[in-house]
């Protein structure tokens, strides 16, 4: 009766403009309501699952996590509040505006604004057309996709989103993050999915290092990191190979195609407009809670996933 998936997340940015640009003509996703201070986009069937709103603080503002209807959002409520968490309900203009039939919302122990919900709108009869011709991305009952958070205490962190939310281990890398700096890394799911959260005790400037956008083919990640490490641009009518892209100053890539130790994801990493990173993979294993046992790792990748040094 708990949480069944990543609905949706909301990033406060402060170029909307720029995000507006970034989640269309390089990422893909098909924009549906936009302003100058907000935007909303699909990836799927759903009325929306990537929001952007005017602000200053460029960081995930708040994560939406879907139950399966009004007496699983009731049990969780009750177990919210039982533990001492400030809940707020009977929200009917949040409600509206999300396009869910009801959902509530509090804070984790760092602050991070989250919202449970039910109903959430589906379009079926408004197929998902990407801006950039992506085949298509994994949802369903896997959900949006994932988010790494650091947080400032892993064992609050744990304890809250295992114990509470009802998140399970995946398994755990230990990260090195410098010389003489390794953080360990704890991989959440609640789905198929093999991690829906990714969370870490580690010194990041924003409390979110990246999320993760999973699509439905190899070629459509390939076709992606073209279009964010600016190659695509540079294709002649007679298809003369690309510039390298150390030589590329529009570059937005910041680690190479590579595969996961954990997951298998093979993927690449690219800065956004806000200054973290958005993940675009493709190829996951998944998560089957009657055979998987948790596992640890001394780092992050098979293959690939080197650092580019952006100009």
């Amino acid at each position: 009766m708990g949480i069944k998936s990543l609905g949706y997340m909301g990033f406060s940015v402060s170029d909307v403009q720029a995000w507006r640009s970034y989640l269309t003509k390089k990422i893909g996703l098909m924009e549906v309501n936009g302003s100058d201070e907000k935007a909303l986009f699909r990836m799927d069937s759903r009325e929306w699952r990537i929001a952007i709103e005017k602000g200053d603080s460029d960081d995930l503002e708040f994560a939406g996590y879907e139950v399966a209807d009004s007496k699983a959002l009731r049990l969780m409520t009750e177990r919210l509040r039982e533990a001492g968490v400030q809940v707020k309900t009977g929200d009917t203009e949040l409600a509206e505006k999300r396009g869910v039939m009801d959902l509530i919302s509090f804070n984790d122990p760092f602050g991070m604004s989250l919202e449970l919900y039910y109903g959430a709108t589906e379009l079926f009869e408004q197929p998902f057309i990407s801006s950039a011709g992506v085949s298509g991305f994994v949802t369903g009952e896997q959900g949006a996709g994932h988010y790494f958070y650091a947080v400032p205490d892993i064992e609050k962190g744990l304890s809250f989103y295992t114990e509470l939310l009802g998140f399970q281990l995946s398994d755990v890398i230990d990260i090195a993050i410098g010389p003489d700096i390794t953080v360990r890394g704890y991989f959440l799911h609640c789905n198929g999915r093999h991690h829906t959260l990714a969370i870490a005790e580690a010194p990041l400037p924003k409390r979110v290092h990246h999320f993760l956008l999973q699509a439905l083919t190899l070629d459509d990640v390939g076709y992606a990191y073209d279009r964010l490490d600016g190659s695509s641009d540079k294709l002649t009518d007679s298809n003369l190979q690309a510039e390298e892209s150390d030589n590329n100053t529009s570059s937005m890539i910041t680690a190479t195609i590579g595969r996961h130790v954990n997951d298998h994801m093979v993927s690449f990493y690219a800065e956004t407009p806000s200054g973290f990173e958005l993940e675009f993979g493709w190829g996951a294993r998944d998560v089957d809670d009657c055979s998987w046992v948790v596992t640890r790792h001394n780092r992050t990748a098979m293959w690939g996933h080197k650092s580019v040094r952006r100009k």
